[in-house]
Formats: C-alpha cells, sequence, structure tokens
C-alpha cells in the first residue's frame, strides 16, 4: 500500500510518501543522497588514537553490539595491564570502572536498563592518563 501527499506554506513545498515505490541516488563532490529511503546512522567508535602518531598496533574492539547480556573488550596487540575501562550511562553517571584483565574482559550487562551506554577504554600510567577509544554501547 502508498500513500502520500503534498505541504505548502510560503516557504516552500514538500512532496512526500509513504511507502517505498521508487528511489534514486544522486551523487556529487561533497557525497551522495538517496532520496526515498530511510538511512539509519549510527557511529560505534566514538573517540580513539590515532595508531600513526604514538607509534603502536593497538586493535581494540567491543563486542556484540548491541547485546543484551555481556559484552566483551577485546585488546591486541598492547600491553592490558595498563588499561581501564569506564562505563558510563547516556546522561554520564558512572556505572562501573576496572582494570581491564588480559585480552578479553568480559563485562556484565544482564542488570542494567535497556538504554545506550558509553564504555570508555583508558591507559593510566604513573600520573598520566591517557583516553584511548570510547564506544557507544546498545543494550536491548
Amino acid at each position: 500500500m502508498v500513500s502520500g501527499g503534498e505541504a505548502n506554506d510560503t516557504r516552500g513545498s514538500v512532496s512526500y510518501s509513504i511507502g517505498q515505490v521508487v528511489y534514486s541516488t544522486t551523487a556529487g563532490i561533497n557525497g551522495s543522497s538517496a532520496e526515498g529511503v530511510q538511512q539509519p546512522f549510527e557511529i560505534y567508535v566514538i573517540t580513539g588514537i590515532d595508531d600513526n602518531i604514538i607509534g603502536i598496533n593497538l586493535l581494540i574492539s567491543a563486542y556484540p553490539n548491541p547485546t543484551t547480556n555481556f559484552l566483551t573488550l577485546k585488546i591486541d596487540n598492547h600491553e592490558a595491564t595498563k588499561l581501564f575501562y569506564y562505563l558510563y550511562d547516556f546522561s554520564g553517571k558512572l556505572i562501573e570502572n576496572k582494570r581491564v584483565r588480559g585480552n578479553e574482559t568480559r563485562i556484565s550487562m544482564n542488570k542494567l536498563v535497556s538504554e545506550t551506554y558509553l564504555l570508555k577504554v583508558v591507559e593510566r600510567s604513573q600520573s598520566i592518563t591517557k583516553e584511548i577509544k570510547t564506544f557507544k554501547i546498545i543494550k536491548n
């Protein structure tokens, strides 16, 4: 079933349809647009260090994302003993912070409500704290 209409006022007009009959893609120098298609956009890694600048080959991932019960934080090519993770709710309240234990750390999410969380991984050595990467985690 397809439906649609048109809306007008003094500032302009727009035509719309409900249901996807046809769509077209237009590309230009600055990007592209796909008209007629809903396009969700999610960024899961929010920040990260530039590996080329500091001279390390750090591979870090958090999975599964979205998650339901447990989240696995995986660290490769870096000394995990200097790393800590901080889990925040989306309003910025600290839920949990712990030292990363080994190459894979399992984080329990089963007692948390369904919402979006931020998982920040930092490196702490002596008096220096350096943010490594922040993930957006979706808890179903």
